[in-house]
């Protein structure tokens, strides 16, 4: 009886430390999946642009007074990693309807110092010039700015009420 006691309590110490094991290691991927996910939400947080100023020009002079280019000064929200702009996309809504586009370098202008297409220091900031959509007077259009890892910004400007053809104005 003595022995048969000693190796039940063997098989259950052998099955205990294998549990144990289990659950060790499924710990540890949580562990690592909850970083990732952590980093991944942090980054669609924060790697973001921010918006600090918008142009409307109408470039056209038809004798209309239609704003038909957009110029949006941006730089990268408060801690941000590195945003690289031609890596993001730009949803439009104007009266017109609806288009999303992918930036290029074509649509990507330095500022100051910057000549590049990508915001890497708190200072940075970069136009961004946009001819995808057109407002006459009173008019209003939403840009949905979004970035890599996901960050959207978004920017509503209305045309004001009267402005002449080939006028820039502040939105």
């Amino acid at each position: 009886m003595g022995i048969g006691t000693l190796i039940v309590f063997i098989a259950m110490v052998l099955v205990a430390a294998i549990a144990a094991g289990v659950l060790i290691n499924t710990a540890g991927f949580l562990q690592e999946q909850s970083e990732a996910t952590g980093e991944e939400s942090t980054q669609q947080v924060t790697d973001r642009v921010q918006v600090i100023g918008t142009v409307g020009e109408d470039t056209d002079t038809d004798g209309t007074s239609n704003l038909d280019t957009f110029n949006f000064t941006v730089t990268k929200s408060p801690g941000s990693s590195e945003i690289e702009l031609t890596d993001a996309t730009v949803q439009i809504i104007d009266p017109s309807g609806s288009s999303t586009t992918q930036l290029a370098s074509g649509d990507v202008y330095g500022v100051g110092d910057n000549s590049g297409t990508a915001l890497t220091s708190d200072n940075d900031r970069l136009k961004i010039q946009l001819s995808s959509a057109t407002l006459t007077e009173g008019q209003e259009a939403t840009f949905h700015f979004t970035t890599a890892s996901g960050a959207t910004t978004t920017v509503t400007v209305r045309a004001p009420d009267s402005f002449d053809d080939g006028d820039t104005v502040f939105l």
